[in-house]
């Protein structure tokens, strides 16, 4: 067939929305097999859709800032025109003059442009420079949020579009001096909304217990090198995971979904962990049957959702599925965060909150000592309507119990 439906990615996180934010290419443009297309935002990642084969960009259904389901046409691409097009540049002198000419303009404006990039030490995808180019912008002004201060499509557009709000409001004698107005991106969006219905739908507790992180520190230094020679990089929260999976053999009706005639408890254990991307939002990655798995298994796991989210990589299906989710919250120096607001429809989320060097006393020989120890507060805030204290509290002693119980051996 010469012509070729564009559509929609057929996965999609439940409950996720889909939205066109940047045609990469324009009606008339020639394309190669692979080749990005579009740019598609949820409100978790973003997802490039490739070209299927080459050919020239025909039509496009679906505007940039629309919203889209999975399966739906949003472009056609004429197979035919593909070869007929670059025949007929070869055959027409003018044609060729005029595109050497354009060729000459085009690349002294990159060359431009390439210059100031390198100057920043910045590695732009092609969106970004679509972008940049289009609407003139100073890449000079612009503060990268990306790895290694890159600037981000969201970087570029966040500028663009507080430029043309400075600019409305500069006549305005009611605007604030001082102040910028920064879009909702669909990300922040998507969670301002998830965590109010949240709150609205559940009621929240929390309970709180204290944790010694001695065990498996020792453990940790014991094997850490081993891993790394299998090229995995062992972490504190590979052992909260695991400890996690015993404490749900004990109390299963944690791992659990609220229904309104019947609470769903679940014989998989699918972990997420919530991700920080500074501060452009934050998603979470799924680890899938960690019931089933090893130390080892999960730090590999781990380490690869870790880097994809890092990088931009993660698409929708790495974070589907979830059952429960731990928010480590302490990485960024928390000591307790209460509520941690449940990961609907979830039933439960547990806190780790930082770990840090302690006085504590313990009994040693029938006498009270004064030790220090690597100590974190834990915190696990329940749906009230599926879980209650005993529950809760049971859990709780079990995951800590996994921790400071952790065999060396």
């Amino acid at each position: 067939m010469p012509i070729i439906d564009i559509k929609v990615p057929a996965e999609s996180h439940e409950g996720t929305t889909m939205k066109v934010q940047t045609w990469l290419k324009k009606v008339g443009d020639t394309v190669v097999e692979f080749e990005p297309l579009v740019e598609m935002e949820t409100d978790k990642v973003s997802v490039e859709i490739e070209a299927p084969a080459n050919g020239v960009l025909e039509e496009i259904l679906v505007l940039e800032g629309s919203d889209v389901e999975p399966e739906m046409i949003i472009a056609r691409l004429n197979t035919d025109q593909a070869e007929s097009s670059a025949q007929a540049r070869t055959e027409d002198p003018a044609t060729i003059i005029k595109e050497e000419k354009q060729a000459l303009i085009d690349r002294a404006e990159q060359d431009s442009q390439t210059d100031r990039e390198e100057s920043k030490n910045l590695d732009l995808s092609p969106a970004v420079k679509n972008f940049i180019h289009e609407h003139k912008l100073d890449i000079e002004q612009i503060r990268g949020t990306g790895k290694d201060n890159r600037i981000t499509l969201k970087d570029a557009k966040r500028f663009h579009a507080s430029s043309r709000q400075a600019e409305s409001k500069t006549s305005s004698v009611e605007s604030a001096t001082g102040s910028q107005f920064i879009p909702h991106t669909t990300m922040r969006r998507s969670i301002a909304e998830h965590m109010a219905s949240s709150v609205a739908e559940a009621p929240h507790v929390t309970a709180v217990f204290e944790a010694d992180f001695s065990a498996i520190t020792a453990h940790r230094a014991k094997v850490k090198q081993e891993f790394a020679e299998r090229g995995v990089k062992l972490s504190y929260t590979a052992y909260i995971v695991m400890a996690c999976a015993q404490a749900m053999k004990t109390v299963p009706e944690i791992n659990s979904r609220w229904h309104d005639d019947s609470i769903e408890i679940f014989s998989e254990l699918n972990i997420g962990i919530g991700t920080a991307l500074d501060d452009k939002g934050l998603v979470v990655p799924v680890l899938n049957n960690v019931e089933k798995s090893d130390l080892f298994d999960v730090a590999t796991k781990l380490q690869d959702i870790t880097n994809k989210a890092r990088e931009n990589k993660l698409k929708p299906a790495d974070m589907k599925g979830g059952t429960f989710t731990i928010s480590n919250h302490g990485v960024s120096g928390s000591l307790l965060a209460t509520p941690i607001i449940i990961n609907q429809p979830q039933s439960a989320i547990l806190g780790i909150g930082k770990l840090e060097k302690r006085v504590v006393v313990r009994t040693v020989d029938g006498q009270d000592s004064m030790q220090i120890k690597p100590m974190a507060y834990v915190s696990l805030t329940i749906d009230h309507r599926v879980i209650d204290g005993y529950q809760t509290n049971a859990w709780l002693t079990e995951f800590v119990s996994a921790l400071e119980n952790w065999s060396s051996d």
